[in-house]
């Protein structure tokens, strides 16, 4: 009998069927094993003897392990078929190590699309666990470690934060600072003129050759003066442009994509994808319908392009044809497999709605049209700009026409494909027609917009920080800290995410930061690539990590205790929310004068029950003394509205509705509750 350990049961037997009966195939549901929670600072790693690491079985695991020792011992032959990145070729390592497997008895293979082919592809050509990878992951979980556990005390101890974390703190400084540079921006004046005609407008744009910018209402009216209702038609010029598809998608590229035109949230779409790629049952067969989820990589494989390009052909004809696109980037990119795409072009998403939930075609849909668009030609873009002259004012005015749609014959419903038309006035150039009116708008400038998960992913890719299949997790976990609420669908900073930024910056400014996180990713890949020791980076980094939080216990002050915007009823003094040893409390700020605790909350103040625990969403004060509405089991459950929330759930997100403006609304994605 030979045995394959896979991650996931949902592969187990999808692949069972494709190998045969000579092979038993289980799976390790996951992890097996991670550090222990013992020892200094209960890092479960000895630092001091060279950061030797002490591995545990995880809580349940130990009967699986148990299971899988016998499976072993029974087996001629153990293949580790784990995921096919870093953390999979971890789990091999673990097995392998916790199991007592044999050197001479096993061999790792990798699957990178649950088919028949490529299963008996990746079982017919193994290899030995790759120790420079398993090192680079165990590097990054003992830094995840040591900075989340040490730094997560420190920020317990002097805020009112619960954790703090490598990446997951840069990420919040992210959104601290776009919310600083909101908060500090003046807006200016300025003003737009535009002439309007019976089929189309025009947009001051230059005097002469000069651009022209309209700061003041004075200089409206002085250039109006100057302008009458003869425009002559000066130039028109057209130009045929090609539009090129975007890249299929990456691990990032997706999580974005699915944000903006599905309303997925980055969790949401991991999840999906990771239940497509495992297999899903289609009548005839289970089967995996979409390559590993987890990849940088835009590569496509000969194996799926030549039966694509042929399928184009087939279907639209020879023209819609494109060409195989290439990426100028390389930094941090890990092109071990391709990236994510239907594993066959054959399985249309209409052949398969019937087998797949809402969720699952929408997502579906989206990679398969990506793809394929991708292997499309170019659309063909006709552009016409028009300038006219008005005694040396001249305006502007743009349409475009597609003259032929490429690759948006598949992708059209992603992308804006609007025609704007202009009239042919080809016949009256250098002639002069009227204008119906000018007229003049007032604008202000607008500071950048608050980060959509969809744009926070794309600037953490951008700046190097974090690795594509950390970016779900990250995004959940600033959200479920309480470091930052959603509004309509943008990250907003809390005053504790505010708050344990800033106690961060204080002294650890050498370490949160976006150039050193970016450092640290790049030697993690010179770490997987052989090319640096990892000892040498855990030391370098450790020595001044440890220093700097010493420091900061020393010097870093306290933060008071948060005040619940309720006087003591005994002495007036602010009641506080204080940490005791049965959870969070709250009670007078003036201990231990007084000793009042609060035991239960006035009914006139509960707004909702809270719909994540079993408190109840209560009116509050910050300390600016603005309003919001909070569970009174902060900080343990840490929702909270600036709104008054109705007690609804959004009927197209499911998470809270509420009042704002006299309007309901959903405090997530927007959506408006229309008036009686």
């Amino acid at each position: 009998m030979e045995l394959v350990i896979v991650e996931s049961p949902a592969k187990s037997k999808t692949i069972e069927k494709y190998l045969g009966k000579n092979y038993k195939v289980v799976s390790s549901i996951g992890h097996i094993r991670d550090l222990a929670t013992t020892g200094k600072y209960g890092l479960g790693i000895d630092i001091e003897n060279g950061f030797i690491p002490n591995y545990v079985p995880i809580k349940g695991k130990k009967k699986v392990i148990g299971d899988l020792k016998k499976l072993v011992k029974e087996a001629d032959k153990v293949y580790l078929a784990t995921d096919p990145d870093r953390e999979g070729e971890a789990i091999s390592w673990h097995l392998f190590d916790a199991l007592g497997i044999k050197e001479n008895k096993y061999d790792r293979v990798l699957f990178y699309e649950i088919t028949k082919d490529k299963v008996l592809e990746g079982i017919n050509n193994p290899r030995k666990i790759d120790y420079n990878l398993v090192k680079s992951q165990e590097t990054r979980r003992f830094l995840d470690r040591i900075i989340g556990f040490r730094l997560s005390k420190l920020m317990q101890s002097k805020t009112h934060g619960t954790s703090a974390g490598r990446v997951q703190s840069v990420a919040l400084k992210l959104i601290v600072d776009r919310e600083r540079e909101i908060e500090a921006f003046k807006s200016e004046e300025y003003y737009t003129i535009t002439a309007k005609f019976n089929e189309f407008d025009s947009d001051l744009f230059k005097y002469k050759t000069e651009d022209i910018e309209i700061k003041s209402l004075e200089e409206v009216n002085s250039i109006l003066e100057k302008l009458d209702k003869e425009f002559l038609i000066e130039s028109i010029e057209s130009k045929t442009k090609n539009k090129a598809s975007k890249f299929p998608f990456t691990t990032s590229t997706l999580q974005q994509e699915a944000s903006t035109k599905l309303n997925f949230n980055a969790k949401k779409t991991m999840s999906i994808a990771q239940k497509m790629y495992e297999g899903i049952d289609i009548g005839t067969e289970t089967v995996g319908l979409i390559t590993y989820m987890r990849t940088d990589s835009i590569r496509l494989s000969e194996e799926f392009t030549n039966p694509t390009f042929h399928y184009i052909k087939e279907h639209f004809g020879d023209e819609y044809v494109g060409y195989i696109k290439k990426s100028k980037k390389t930094e941090n990119v890990q092109d071990a497999h391709e990236a994510i795409r239907p594993t066959s072009i054959i399985r249309t998403p209409e052949s398969l709605k019937q087998y797949l939930t809402n969720d699952e075609y929408k997502l579906y849909n989206l990679i398969y049209k990506r793809t394929l668009a991708s292997l499309m030609s170019d659309a063909k873009i006709l552009g016409t700009t028009i300038i006219l002259d008005n005694n040396d004012y001249k305006f502007k005015t743009t349409g475009s026409i597609i003259t032929f749609l490429g690759y948006l014959k598949v992708y059209s419903e992603f992308e804006d494909t609007k025609d704007t038309i202009l009239p042919d006035l080809t016949s009256k150039l250098n002639t002069k027609i009227l204008s119906n009116e000018i007229i003049y708008e007032q604008h202000f400038t607008k500071p950048k917009a608050r980060y959509t998960e969809a744009k926070l992913i794309k600037e953490m890719e951008e700046l190097g920080i974090g690795r594509p299949s950390t970016y779900a997790t990250i995004m959940s976990n600033i959200r479920d800290r309480g470091y930052v609420s959603m509004e309509d669908k943008k990250f907003v900073p809390t005053e504790i995410g505010i708050e344990v930024t800033d106690k961060l910056q204080e002294y650890f400014s050498n370490i949160i930061n976006v150039k050193y996180t970016a450092q640290m990713e790049s030697d993690l890949d010179l770490i997987a690539d052989g090319k640096e020791d990892n000892k040498e980076v855990l030391t370098n980094f450790y020595q001044i990590f440890d220093k700097t939080l010493q420091d900061a216990y020393q010097g870093m002050e306290k933060e008071k205790p948060e005040e619940t915007g309720e006087l003591c009823p005994n002495c007036h003094s602010p009641l506080v929310i204080r940490k005791g040893k049965f959870g969070d409390f709250i009670a007078c700020s003036d201990y231990p004068n007084c000793k009042y605790v609060k035991k239960d909350v006035k009914e006139e103040n509960v707004i909702i029950d809270c719909p994540n625990c079993d408190g109840k969403i209560v009116l509050k004060h910050s300390k600016k003394g603005k309003i919001f509405y909070g569970c009174n089991n902060y900080p343990k459950c840490k929702i909270a509205y600036w709104d008054e929330p109705t007690g609804e759930k959004c009927p197209k997100c499911s998470e809270m509705m509420i009042k704002k403006n006299d309007e309901i609304k959903c405090s997530s994605c927007g959506f408006h509750l229309e008036k009686e």
